[in-house]
């Protein structure tokens, strides 16, 4: 379609779906229209295994769950716009026709989805406006599931075009805002998702992660997330905006508003046998035992963490070491063992920065053509990939000449080492940086096994900095090392949150400089006075296929920090 015409069929798209958004929720029944009651409030603090339970048991009718969280839904909207599709009239109709399985571990239990997950007769828009207005003739495979396991779906959630940002704003359905603080982000790309959550519009949620989509939200936001290694979460059933890309493979896994509710949502899933609806999935049991061996035996077992303070490259804000440094602390006061891993006890094969590198490299090595084939004429980019897109379409010689002048006038070694390889491959450069990654997997595996390094499971930062504010990807896209690394490794990591932004005790020391340009960009935004409040996050990480041995220790964390007298306070929907 020629230009112009191309741009009205944008801007047309971009107002009906938000016309036709505002007309579902004004058009709701009273029930969802209410204000929240005291008999909604028992619903809202209840973990999720209480209300399956009383299902089953016929105490609870499932429509009563449903009603309470599409209201909260609706509000927790009107106040962060993190809804793209709400489902609650098809979600009734469901209820009422016994299409879901009320049975099954999640009996009753409202989920909301990530936007890009195909549910019946909705659009899969992923935030390009090309995509409205062609909705899927049935339910992906990961809804099924969900239907029969009993959940009952009933809110899509928003993203960033293209995906490939901690920001989730686009034109067609506009910017989601932090739940704590609406100048600023929840965080992407499962960013609507998140703040959904936090704002108990909904208690567990699905979302994607290539580079910490649904970790950096969660940190961000104040919930809890479970990065999963790929097979062992099904994926089949979405869209995306990088169909093929493999280099570094995106994984779809699990968010909840309280830790209880992430680690019963995972368990249930995986005990429904997702690989018999879902090919990519490794037939692998729940292991409880693996779970039970940290977390659930009467006798206290005692764990080694390793403390990563710094990957390298952005050292972290002193909001989020305060936050770190009182895990650490918590843990050892409990009986376990820390021990902090400096940068220099990396082999230079496996440094955290050279990860970056690879992954940044694998993850956009079709030069962003693909994502940006998606785009109307005149559709508003993500700052953060249209930074991307701006490089990768230089021609090679001036890409050339900015590293040049990075590396020898600058002389940011570390950002001119990322600038090198940042370019389109050719698929036999793709090869051998797939080759790369095999080989820094390889070194990582032997890094862990050595004895010095033998740790349950490694303790850090889930972002340099808590959240930044909307517009801020455009200095901070590549401030993504804390989370990126472990998808480059798909290693298994789970986000917790533990404190929020303290405006005296996490200024910045004023005579504190950056050391390289892509820390630059990511304390560019960062204020403690400004962030007063916002949630800081630890990540918890272990090695692949370790979901159940993670959340055990994330439990063990948690369980460290109230017996230390440090409970997060999550919020609330008003």
């Amino acid at each position: 379609m020629l230009p112009p015409f191309d741009y009205f069929e944008h801007r047309r798209a971009c107002q009906f779906k938000q016309k036709e958004r505002a007309a579902r929720i004004a058009s709701l029944p009273e029930p969802y229209r209410s204000p929240v009651t005291s008999s909604d409030r028992v619903f809202l603090s209840r973990p999720i295994s209480e209300l399956v339970r009383d299902v089953h048991r016929h105490i609870l009718q499932p429509i009563e769950i449903l009603r309470t969280y599409g209201k909260t839904a609706v509000l927790a909207h009107k106040k962060t716009n993190c809804v793209t599709e709400l489902l609650v009239p098809e979600a009734e109709k469901w209820v009422q026709d016994g299409e879901i399985n009320f049975a099954g571990p999640l009996a009753g239990i409202p989920v909301s989805l990530k936007d890009s997950i195909a549910v019946g007769g909705f659009d899969v828009t992923v935030g390009y406006s090309r995509n409205a207005g062609k909705p899927y003739p049935s339910d992906g495979a990961l809804v099924r599931l969900l239907k029969d396991a009993g959940a009952i779906p009933h809110a899509k959630t928003a993203v960033p075009i293209t995906l490939l940002s901690f920001e989730s704003s686009n034109d067609l359905w506009g910017t989601t805002k932090n739940p704590h603080n609406t100048k600023y982000s929840p965080g992407g790309s499962t960013g609507g998702e998140a703040a959904l959550l936090a704002l108990n519009g909904s208690r567990i949620g699905i979302g994607s992660d290539v580079a910490g989509s649904v970790r950096v939200p969660a940190a961000w936001s104040g919930i809890c997330s479970l990065r999963c290694s790929t097979g062992r979460w099904p994926k089949v059933g979405m869209d995306t905006s990088m169909p093929g890309q493999e280099g570094v493979p995106s994984v779809f896994s699990p968010m909840a508003r309280t830790l209880d509710d992430l680690t019963y949502f995972t368990k249930s899933m995986i005990e429904m046998r997702p690989w018999k609806y879902d090919y990519t999935v490794h037939p692998i049991e729940w292991r409880e035992e693996e779970f039970r061996a940290v977390s659930g035996t009467s006798e206290k077992k005692h764990l080694r963490a390793g403390l990563m303070l710094s990957d390298g490259v952005v050292p972290p804000a002193p909001a989020i070491v305060r936050g770190l440094r009182m895990t650490a602390s918590a843990l050892e006061r409990a009986g376990h063992t820390v021990k902090e891993i400096p940068i220099s006890s990396f082999p230079p094969a496996a440094t955290p920065a050279y990860g970056l590198q690879l992954a940044s490299t694998l993850l956009t090595s079709d030069g962003c053509k693909t994502f940006r084939s998606f785009f109307r004429t005149g559709e508003r980019s993500d700052p953060g990939a249209a930074q991307l897109s701006f490089y990768m379409s230089l021609p090679q010689f001036l890409r050339w000449l900015y590293y040049a002048y990075v590396r020898y006038i600058k002389k940011d070694h570390l950002w001119a080492s990322l600038l090198r390889s940042f370019g389109p491959l050719t698929a036999a450069q793709n090869w051998q940086y797939v080759a790369k990654r095999e080989a820094f997997r390889a070194t990582w595996f032997d890094w862990w096994d050595d004895e010095d390094q033998q740790f349950d499971f490694i303790l850090c930062p889930a972002n340099a900095t808590p959240a930044l504010p909307h517009g801020a990807m455009h200095d901070a896209v590549s401030s993504c090392g804390y989370t990126f690394l472990w998808n480059l490794l798909d290693y298994t990591a789970g986000v917790l949150p533990v404190t929020k932004v303290d405006a005296i005790k996490d200024a910045l020391n004023p005579e504190w400089k950056p050391p390289n340009g892509v820390a630059k960009g990511a304390y560019k935004h960062y204020d403690s006075v400004a962030m007063e409040g916002l949630p800081c996050a630890v990540q918890i990480v272990g090695r692949r296929l370790q979901e159940e041995k993670i959340l055990a220790c994330m439990n063990v964390v948690e369980g460290a920090l109230k017996a230390d007298g440090v409970e997060y306070e999550h919020l609330d929907i008003d």
